[in-house]
């Protein structure tokens, strides 16, 4: 069986949509070239402006707008599956907008939806900074899973890493592969960012795909990066620790189903 390439996208998205945009299809175009089949952008990919009201100003409709159409046209020229990390997407009757997370498929369709479920309203420790997504974000309520020509792929992002119950969600739907456009903050990047990722990848015997915001952005706010791919038994297969690239790897779809045969342990669990 031959095995799929993917590929993780990391940025330092700035409050100029254009440019941002301009920076993805590079990105993308450096993935295609490297032989992906899939690629995966960062959270907030498409905008990282300076307030909230910045952000605002750029929702669009549900499957209209230049981000939309752009992401369809790169993943139409570039024959790629693209995961379009996430962009606020308008929701009926909701002052807030969705932070949706759109997939792509070869032709340029839409292929799946999801809305990020988990949204991050915290203070961290020390008290150097606190968010509060859900004042800006309508959250998601539906796990989504999408069949892609590397395999059966489970949607998340950021926060939701947080969250195991989710991807065992995911993988009672299917999931043989996650994804997880992220923006993480730099203290909670260097404390568990790689750890979390490889216990998701561990406990679900699923490869994750991570695509990080990295470094500093027109707001101030800093990101930890270190986007990376890692296989079904938690082994890290290639990373970026800083700056604009890409991570490329090979899922091997024939090890990870020998390894569920043999290891069952999704078979094993036991509910209290």
């Amino acid at each position: 069986m031959n095995k799929p390439i993917v590929a993780a996208l990391q940025m330092t998205s700035v409050a100029d949509v254009a440019r941002n945009l301009g920076t993805a299809r590079r990105l993308l175009k450096q993935a295609r070239e490297g032989g992906a089949c899939l690629a995966v952008l960062p959270e907030n990919f498409s905008f990282m402006g300076r307030t909230e009201a910045e952000r605002r100003q750029v929702t669009e409709p549900d499957g209209d707008g230049p981000v939309q159409d752009a992401m369809a046209a790169a993943a139409r020229e570039y024959g790629l599956w693209i995961v379009a990390g996430t962009h606020p997407i308008a929701v009926p009757g909701e002052a807030r907008p969705a932070s949706a997370c759109i997939v792509y498929d070869a032709r340029g369709l839409r292929a799946a939806r999801y809305d990020k479920i988990h949204l991050f309203d915290v203070d961290l420790p020390g008290g150097r900074e606190n968010y509060r997504e859900s004042g800006n974000a309508v959250p998601g309520a539906v796990a989504v899973t999408v069949d892609t020509p590397a395999g059966r792929l489970g949607l998340s992002v950021c926060y939701d890493l947080r969250f195991p119950e989710l991807y065992r969600r995911l993988v009672a739907d299917g999931a043989e592969i996650l994804s997880m456009p992220s923006a993480f903050t730099v203290p909670t990047g260097q404390a568990h960012w790689e750890i979390l990722l490889r216990a998701r990848a561990i406990e679900n015997l699923c490869f994750v795909i991570a695509a990080a915001q990295t470094g500093i952005h027109d707001n101030g706010r800093e990101t930890y990066g270190d986007s990376l791919i890692a296989d079904h038994w938690g082994r890290v297969l290639g990373r970026l620790p800083r700056g604009s690239g890409v991570v490329l790897a090979a899922i091997d779809r024939e090890g990870q189903a020998a390894t569920r045969l043999g290891f069952p342990a999704l078979s094993h669990r036991v509910m209290a």
